[in-house]
């Protein structure tokens, strides 16, 4: 009995929703940081004196380096385990948070903030929610899926008004102590309860059968990383690719770059207070939970390509707007961008998702590590370049507008997707890793085939092995047989 594998009864709390649990907890609390920035700018600022572009450029530091370790976070999680890679990874969050304290050069920040923190949070971005989910669960994946997504959010709703708090009250150090302490402190949690495999305690994957693998196969890491890079070279051929990867580093510069990073430094130049202007960003993290959904919804209905160009040209909109709408107070107006914002911010990922699995079959995701990749690179572009306009010219309104014109550009990009679909000119990218669905995946769970796909496609870099190849055929409600001849190039509806 003892090197048996129990199958856990319907009547116990099964080992997968507290692995679930400590996952949502350990990305909370690495989210604490990503509420840093914006809210130390200033305080930074006035202290050491460091132009707004120096501190920055540790910001954008930070976003590069976590867009280029999230394509190989599986492949790191495979290799030295779950339980190590997050632990270590938030030792790196807390390394890097602390250490600013005893900072008194810019250097020591891009190496603190840049280095050590982005290393840390871009090993528990697309590999760990996806193997999470794969591992552990066959029912209730993409309901799990979308949770631990919202852990980045739930973190900024609540770290946000709290630093801003503290940052007020009692110094940037104290609220950089905080946020060290937060991922510090739960790493004893994961070191105890996360475990990389359902095997590992004798049982099966939530909702797995007596005729279910319990957990993925173990992938030689060394084959994932060729995977990856062999992926993103047959995709670097294709026109498809470019298209999405630039509108997508556009995606990355207008969120997480600028509005990510300066809003609340741009409302104070206003006259807001920063506890005010950091409610308003918390909001933002809300908003973006249902945004996300109902973009899910959508992309299983309208043509993925028209949504982009939809959201992005309303986006270019909204930010041309912006710079009339900072005061000393938030007006309803400023609430309204907010509601909007979020509901936006990370909408243009499902039918990005959905647009690299039809243009590039079983590499689909894969190809999309890349794309978000680029993602990152856009927005560490804009963290340092806003910084830069605001020390040349003394205000962030050009930043604005050239945000929201580089955001109309990525409509126009997206469109564009739809005349070489219609020509028949985007083939696909070639053979690249299985990317498997839930058979059993109804058109009606359109919310949670959403909330997966959010997650950066359940599979990501985890599902490399050969139990990926053996699902190529799983039909997908949004479009059909994955991995198959149908699936590797878009179907024309002209």
């Amino acid at each position: 009995m003892s090197g048996e594998t129990v199958h856990v009864t319907t009547r116990r709390l099964h080992p997968a929703w507290l692995v679930a649990a400590v996952a949502f907890i350990a990305l909370i609390g690495a989210a604490g940081f990503r509420a840093t920035p914006s809210v130390f700018l200033q305080p930074l600022h006035a202290e050491f004196g460091w132009s707004l572009g120096t501190i920055s450029a540790a910001v954008s530091v930070n976003l590069l380096l976590y867009g280029l370790t999230a394509p190989f976070a599986a492949a790191l999680m495979e290799k030295f385990g779950m339980r190590r890679v997050v632990a270590a990874a938030l030792v790196l969050v807390s390394l890097g948070s602390g250490l600013t304290v005893f900072m008194r050069a810019s250097w020591q920040l891009i190496l603190c903030w840049g280095v050590l923190v982005g290393l840390g949070t871009g090993s528990m971005a697309l590999g760990f929610v996806a193997i999470v989910a794969n591992r552990w669960f066959v029912r209730r994946r993409g309901l799990v899926t979308g949770v631990l997504t919202a852990g980045g959010a739930t973190g900024q709703l609540i770290f946000l008004p709290l630093l801003a708090r503290l940052t007020g009250e009692h110094g940037w150090r104290t609220a950089a102590l905080v946020v060290a302490s937060a991922a510090l402190a739960v790493v004893p949690l994961v070191w105890w309860r996360l475990r990389d495999r359902p095997s590992d305690l004798r049982v099966t994957a939530y909702g797995a059968g007596p005729d279910d693998v319990a957990s993925l196969p173990v992938v030689n890491p060394g084959n994932a990383v060729r995977t990856a890079l062999g992926a993103l070279r047959q995709a670097a051929r294709t026109r498809a690719f470019w298209l999405l990867a630039c509108g997508f580093a556009i995606c990355g510069a207008t969120t997480n770059g600028l509005v990510g990073t300066h809003f609340i430094p741009a409302a104070h130049d206003h006259g807001m207070a920063e506890t005010t202007a950091a409610s308003l960003l918390a909001l933002v993290g809300l908003f973006d939970i249902a945004g996300t959904i109902a973009s899910g919804w959508l992309t299983d209905r309208v043509d993925s390509r028209v949504l982009l160009g939809g959201y992005y040209a309303l986006r270019g909109l909204s930010l041309l707007f912006l710079p009339s709408l900072f005061a000393a107070t938030a007006h309803p107006s400023m609430v309204i961008f907010i509601l909007f914002y979020g509901l936006d911010w990370v909408a243009t990922v499902p039918p990005t998702v959905a647009l690299c699995r039809e243009y590039f079959g079983t590499s689909g995701a894969v190809v999309f590590g890349w794309v978000f990749a680029s993602h990152q690179f856009g927005a560490a572009i804009a963290a340092s370049a806003a910084g830069l306009v605001r020390d040349r010219l003394g205000d962030y309104d050009w930043a604005w507008y050239g945000a929201g014109a580089l955001a109309l550009l990525a409509s126009l990009m997206s469109l564009m997707l739809i005349a070489g679909r219609r020509l028949g000119r985007e083939g696909p990218a070639g053979p690249g890793i299985g990317l498997a669905f839930p058979a059993s995946t109804p058109a009606s769970a359109s919310a949670e085939t959403a909330l997966a796909e959010t997650a950066l496609v359940e599979t990501a870099l985890a599902e490399s092995g050969p139990a990926a190849t053996a699902s190529a055929g799983t039909t997908s409600p949004a479009t059909g047989p994955i991995g198959g001849a149908a699936a590797d190039a878009p179907v024309s509806r002209s």
